[in-house]
């Protein structure tokens, strides 16, 4: 065997793919750890997505291979779906492109518009996909950092005096994932005039626009934004499915069809059961939003104070799944994390794996029932006591 590829070297296992290894094995050892490290949504799907999957998977004929860009019954969801919340008016033949899951569409955006050699502009903290991808492709990853006490808002005039001509692509996400920044109109329209003057692609992933937020938003509400961003979305965590796989990316009708031609080589269509749940997910009322960030919030009251007994700094009005959370001066985060897990049976997850910026930081989940979230400070607060 003449041995791998050069980027098999050049590209790390995903750290939660590596870790959950060592949580399953404390498992395994009957060790009763909790988990705040992911945001894997424990919560239940709606009723009505769940008998949609059912009633499906009973048909004979509907197992088969499916449409690579989805029915059409699908992308008018979709289609709807972005009229309702963002008023964002959308062609489901030519603007739409259901994904299985919006990961995937990280590749295959990049696929899509990279050659080796070209940059790309990636937040710092921020999810680490982009880096893994990007290197992947042999392009070249050039990070920026937000301005958490604005909303996250990057520090464009610092990156307008850099050399921007290799950049291709800069990712954008909000609400921010670690940090919980939401964003804004104002944010947005300065990223889209960044982008038009630099002659770069802006690529907003959206996958947590419902969670705990002022209102969702999407970055084509910007007048003229389809000129020159598109936008990933997910089922994942707006409706409790991140197993199930369903995402989309919106956009203008010649950035889709250029992405169709990688995707459609990649796969071959999405279940059909899996379709039509989507479809009963994104025609629920929005009272589902409104019952399902209720519940985050009285979480996130916990976490808080799991967050207060580990003596971390953090902003109360983060938006999402998670809080990000400054550890101590006199402490080290790795060093945190790894006490956490080996005395107390508590996993979360050291900021550095989201990029230079996050070393002096961890991230919560809020995705743990609320008596284990009790039981987490309680944990805290015995070993105090001793």
């Amino acid at each position: 065997m003449k041995g791998f590829a050069d980027r098999v070297s050049g590209v790390s296992e995903y750290y939660f793919s590596q870790k959950l290894r060592e949580v399953a094995a404390l498992i395994s050892e009957g060790k009763p750890v909790l988990n705040l490290g992911i945001g894997s949504p424990d919560l239940s799907p709606p009723t009505e997505v769940i008998q949609a999957l059912k009633s499906t998977a009973d048909n004979a004929q509907a197992h088969g291979y499916q449409n690579y860009q989805g029915t059409p019954e699908l992308r008018t969801a979709m289609m709807n779906y972005y009229q309702n919340f963002f008023g964002v008016s959308l062609n489901p033949q030519e603007q739409i492109l259901p994904l299985m899951g919006s990961k995937e569409g990280i590749m295959h955006l990049s696929m899509a518009f990279l050659n080796p050699g070209d940059e790309v502009l990636i937040p710092d903290p921020g999810y680490p996909t982009y880096t893994a991808v990007t290197e992947l492709l042999e392009a070249t990853p050039k990070y920026y950092a937000l301005d958490l006490n604005r909303k996250g808002r990057p520090d464009l005039e610092h990156l307008q005096s850099q050399d921007l001509t290799r950049v291709k692509i800069m990712w954008v996400n909000y609400p921010h994932m670690p940090t919980g920044a939401e964003g804004s109109e104002e944010i947005f329209s300065e990223i889209v005039a960044f982008g038009k003057k630099n002659d770069i692609l802006i690529l907003h992933d959206n996958p947590y626009t419902h969670l705990l937020t002022e209102r969702p938003r999407s970055i084509l509400e910007i007048p003229g934004a389809e000129e020159v961003a598109m936008e990933l979305n997910s089922l994942s965590k707006s409706y409790n499915i991140p197993g199930w796989r369903i995402g989309m990316l919106v956009g203008k009708a010649s950035f889709i069809q250029a992405v169709l031609k990688i995707k459609s080589n990649m796969d071959s269509g999405m279940f059909l059961g899996l379709q039509k749940g989507a479809i009963a997910a994104l025609n629920l009322h929005k009272t589902w939003f409104e019952d399902l960030n209720e519940a985050y919030k009285n979480r996130k009251k916990l976490v808080c104070l799991l967050a207060d007994e580990l003596g971390l700094t953090y902003a109360k009005d983060s938006s999402g799944l998670f809080l990000w959370g400054k550890v101590p001066a006199e402490q080290d985060a790795d060093e945190l994390v790894n006490r956490l897990l080996q005395e107390h049976y508590i996993f979360i997850t050291p900021g550095r794996i989201f990029g230079e910026q996050g070393k002096d930081y961890v991230r919560l989940s809020l995705c743990l029932p609320e008596f284990k979230l009790l039981e987490a400070i309680n944990r805290i607060k015995k070993s105090k006591q001793k």
